[in-house]
């Protein structure tokens, strides 16, 4: 279904076909004076120089030549040469009437679907997630279930960071203090523990402490190092011992996105693009973009425009690989194997250097030719102070204190507005679960992903303003209201011409979801709908204060309000499913 916009320049371009002019001027715009009109042409404009006309003359001849319609309601020509546009209040009850039973809301799949990773999360194994995963998880989401939704063949991977120096790390600390275990004997031939000799508690205190030793113990230090070369080298106890890691972690890091309302497709980390470390070298090495400096393999890139961008190193002087290495193994495994046309990287703005470097090599050496690589940075999590937000002592706060902070928030919030007295606790605690985790990622979303924000959970949990809970609160509100319009045996029907401006407004806005969606799916930012799902709220808000729905006397009014009713609880319900959001059924 086109949008308003769209249908109106369709019939301008039909006038200026009969005019000869350049369609591509043709274009109508929501009215930036929605006082004076809802929708604008300023096509005449441009126009004047090249017909060598008035403005206002060209516009007049361009309504002069639009066909007969049932869409324009009034239109005029005003100076210095607007086109002003009003819909008639038929054709917008009809188009939102379409609605009722749409579940796409009037946008339609993409006619050229892609193949697309999302790559985000970056959890890191043998650690608990923190507050600086928050971001890169909720908006990619997001992302990923935009893309599903346009119909791209999206899949969200989690790209654990299971594969390097910390895992040594790991390892050895494990045999300090449990030397005894068979892991270690290079000579055992059994079948290792199926139970892992540690908890996700243990790996917490294990690797801060045995990261920081290494920093001043050279030896300690390099027995790390050896550790991971003979991991990644396929020592088999090592292995045995890695894949414990892997599954303690997983524990914890499952439940943690379980309650964030966040799932994957792929479930694969740095380990799994190993194996293509060797042809990824080869290949660079082969289509002669690399060369040899100090010993080291690098790759010179490409300006970005008039500044020179630092060399990428494939190869230390050693041998080893580094992380651009592993990320073009891994672009590489993409392509290859899952022949991705499009891969998002959803990681910290501050690495845009990096994955310039990357980008630029993995195009320039047929590692990924035709596939469009796009980095949508995102910036920090900052306290009240403006600085990146830590625990009171200074550490870094845990993602899993960080929901528990938003439930807390919630449940103290209801409680303070007396729903107590309405539900009993177990039922405050299930909507403080919900409620206290889309208040965190909506006030996330809301944000431009580019852009840095204070995280303030009072302000987040309120109910009032541009917040989750408003929003979550208005579709339960217009649930209860339905509810009790059924029980009175009243049914929502046809969606008759508007006889109020509130009405008028708030079609108007559903039928900008279809431009919202489309938006934030090409420009990878969320917060297009979050703005869209705030100014439907409103436009609601002020409908439900005119309009009396349950007290209306006039039965088809009556009717086609409790349409409009749930087609906006049909299309925040559908947003939220696009923002991650989970809905309780009361509040």
């Amino acid at each position: 279904m086109l949008t308003f916009e769209q249908q109106l320049t369709g019939l301008i371009q039909q006038s200026f076909k009969a005019l000869n002019f350049d369609e591509k001027f043709g274009k109508v715009v929501i009215s930036n004076r929605p006082e004076l009109c809802q929708f604008q042409c300023n096509a005449a404009m441009p126009l004047a120089k090249i017909a060598k006309k008035a403005p206002i003359e060209i516009a007049k001849e361009i309504i002069a030549n639009i066909p007969e319609n049932d869409i324009i309601g009034s239109i005029e020509a005003v100076m210095p040469g607007f086109i002003n546009i009003n819909l008639t209040t038929e054709f917008l009850a009809s188009q939102t009437q379409n609605l009722v039973n749409d579940k796409r809301q009037g946008l339609a799949k993409t006619k050229n679907p892609k193949k697309s990773i999302i790559d985000y999360c970056g959890a890191n194994i043998a650690k608990s997630m923190h507050v600086g995963h928050l971001r890169a998880t909720i908006i990619g989401e997001s992302i990923k279930r935009i893309s599903k939704f346009i119909g791209d063949d999206a899949l969200g991977d989690i790209h654990l960071g299971d594969w390097g120096t910390q895992m040594g790390m790991v390892i050895t600390a494990v045999k300090e203090q449990q030397p005894e275990l068979p892991y270690f004997d290079e000579s055992f031939e059994g079948e290792y523990p199926k139970q892992a000799p540690f908890t996700i508690k243990d790996l917490g205190v294990m690797y801060p402490d045995i990261s920081g030793r290494s920093k001043e113990d050279e030896g300690l230090k390099e027995e790390c190092r050896k550790a991971t070369v003979e991991l990644q080298s396929g020592r088999k106890g090592y292995r045995a011992l890695w894949q414990h890691i892997v599954d303690v972690t997983m524990v914890e890091l499952k439940a943690d996105l379980a309650d964030l309302n966040v799932d994957f497709d792929l479930w694969l980390g740095e380990a799994s693009s190993d194996a293509f470390v060797p042809a990824t070298v080869e290949q660079v090495k082969a289509s002669g973009v690399s060369r040899v400096s100090d010993g080291a393999t690098i790759v010179d890139v490409t300006p970005q425009g008039k500044h020179e961008v630092t060399p990428l190193m494939l190869l230390k002087s050693d041998g080893a690989v580094v992380y651009a290495t592993t990320d073009l193994a891994t672009i590489k495994e993409r392509v290859d194997e899952f022949k991705a046309q499009e891969i998002v990287y959803v990681v910290d703005g501050r690495q845009s250097l990096h994955f310039y470097q990357v980008f630029d090599v993995a195009k320039r050496s047929g590692i990924a030719t035709d596939t469009n690589m796009i980095h949508a940075g995102f910036g920090t999590v900052n306290g009240k102070d403006g600085k990146p937000f830590k625990t009171r002592s200074g550490g870094i706060l845990k993602l899993r204190d960080l929901i528990n902070m938003g439930k807390q928030a919630a449940f103290d919030k209801m409680v303070e507005a007396g729903r107590g007295d309405v539900f009993n606790e177990e039922e405050m605690k299930e909507i403080a679960q919900k409620v206290g985790v889309s208040a965190i990622k909506f006030a996330d979303l809301m944000n431009h992903r580019s852009a840095n924000y204070i995280f303030d959970i009072e302000k987040f949990v309120q109910f009032e303003g541009k917040t989750g809970p408003y929003l979550l609160y208005t579709d339960v509100r217009i649930h209860s209201m339905l509810a009790k319009a059924s029980e009175a045996g009243l049914k929502a029907g046809t969606i008759i011409p508007a006889t109020t401006d509130s009405e008028i407004n708030l079609m108007l806005t559903l039928d900008k979801f279809k431009t919202a969606i489309s938006k934030a799916y090409d420009d990878k930012a969320p917060n297009v709908i979050c703005d869209h799902a705030f100014a439907l709220t409103q436009a609601y808000a002020r409908f439900y204060n005119d309009c009396h729905i349950l007290n209306e006397k006039d039965s088809a009014k009556q009717a086609s309000w409790l349409a409009l009713s749930t087609i906006v609880a049909k299309q925040l319900e559908l947003i939220f499913e696009l923002l991650g959001l989970q809905v309780p059924d009361k509040m």
